[in-house]
């Protein structure tokens, strides 16, 4: 389930041509179960009728301080009361300057004014205004009062001219809404997650790799860092985005991830093998590509260095979680890997499973932290499992005793 589940959060529109893109914001948040309330300045009606977004957040939007509807009903204060989250998409550079300055003078001003609830402003503006220093200071001053503040992204601007200066991508919107709800019991950690598929290459063209699609590995990634822990995320082939402040390298061969794996380890506190590296490579690589014959070929196979070993053997304080693909005795063969690994906790899939596979947004787990100790979890979509696997981390941070 998301953190954002049933969660009240504001969603604040101000007069800017990228108006538009809050449907989308309140489109994603209703997705994830969020009680979304669209708050809109009187300039933003211009640019978006309040119709749209009523239909779409399922709640009459809000514009006016002095609506008797409103201010029987609820009331500006209600509203800044109720708030978990208040964020705002798109942020003008005039009602930033009016925010800094204490001006309340429309009701989503009022509503920011009053609320303890955390602020998200994602700024949206020509790329001259952005870099005006009048509006780098007020920016400045909001972050230093607690105001959570988004870099707009860099490309083509609705006013033609190129820079800094859009909306931030929504899904990095989300992003930070759920970062800033998710409870930060893991700020003081170091994370250093692997996710992908290795590549091991016969010849210049042609390689062994597997399914593996990297969406587990990034959505603990992504966990850890909304959990406030400094990540590292050692990545094999995907075709995932980057996550917004993890730092990623991308690997090719289980070669690769062995030495950039042991190059962060010892600056890791938690160590994550959730990459589906390859347990063989061949022998030599061919420079160039190998020609087509009428011959069979045979191809010799050497083992590759065992990442998640060498890690429990150089574990010391770390707390240490390895995965185990299985199609057969899943929790028996869980547990001698959490034994032979010297791991905290091994998250076992049975990968023949409907849902569980290679690639799939969902998943099924049995989480092994014990000889006699596992917890079965139901189908779920990774980001609910990685959020199931950090509690149990957290868990076994403080020294809970399995349950």
């Amino acid at each position: 389930m998301s953190i954002t589940n049933e969660k009240n959060i504001i969603v604040g529109v101000t007069g800017g041509i990228a108006a538009y893109k809050s449907c989308e914001l309140v489109r994603g948040l209703i997705k994830k179960n969020a009680s979304v309330q669209v708050v809109m300045t009187k300039n933003a009606t211009e640019f978006i009728t309040p119709l749209t977004l009523q239909t779409l957040s399922g709640n009459k939007v809000a514009i006016n301080t002095f609506d008797l509807e409103w201010e029987s009903e609820i009331g500006h204060i209600s509203l800044a009361d109720n708030a978990d989250l208040i964020v705002v998409a798109p942020a003008t550079a005039s009602f930033i300057g009016k925010v800094a300055h204490g001006i309340a003078d429309s009701l989503l001003a009022t509503i920011i004014l009053a609320t303890k609830a955390p602020i998200i402003l994602c700024p949206a503006m020509n790329v001259n205004m952005y870099e005006n220093p009048a509006v780098k200071d007020n920016i400045q001053k909001l972050k230093e009062r607690g105001f959570i503040i988004m870099e707009p992204g860099e490309g083509n601007l609705a006013c033609g001219w190129e820079g800094k200066g859009r909306l931030p991508e929504i899904e990095d919107i989300l992003g930070e809404i759920e970062k800033t709800l998710t409870p930060q019991d893991m700020r003081k950690e170091k994370v250093l997650v692997t996710a992908g598929a290795t590549r091991e290459f016969i010849d210049s063209v042609r390689y062994i790799s597997n399914p593996s699609s990297g969406k587990m590995g990034y959505a603990l990634a992504r966990e850890a860092s909304n959990r406030g822990a400094d990540v590292v995320l050692i990545s094999g082939r995907t075709n995932l985005s980057p996550i917004p402040g993890v730092k990623t390298i991308d690997v090719d061969s289980s070669e690769d991830m062995y030495k950039s794996v042991m190059e962060f380890l010892d600056w890791s506190t938690i160590v994550i093998k959730a990459a589906a590296v390859g347990d063989y490579t061949p022998a030599s690589t061919q420079n160039g590509k190998t020609k087509k014959d009428d011959k069979d070929k045979i191809l010799k196979l050497k083992r590759t260095k065992d990442i998640l070993h060498d890690i429990g053997k150089k574990k010391n304080k770390k707390i240490v979680i390895g995965f185990a693909a299985e199609t057969d005795n899943l929790l028996k063969n869980a547990q001698d890997k959490l034994i032979r690994k010297n791991a905290d906790l091994i998250v076992a899939n049975d990968v023949s499973q409907k849902g569980a596979g290679f690639g799939e947004d969902t998943n099924i787990a049995h989480l092994v932290y014990g000889k006699n100790s596992s917890e079965e979890l139901p189908l779920m979509p990774k980001s609910v499992l990685a959020q199931k696997i950090f509690d149990k981390i957290y868990e076994i941070k403080i020294g809970k005793k399995p349950h």
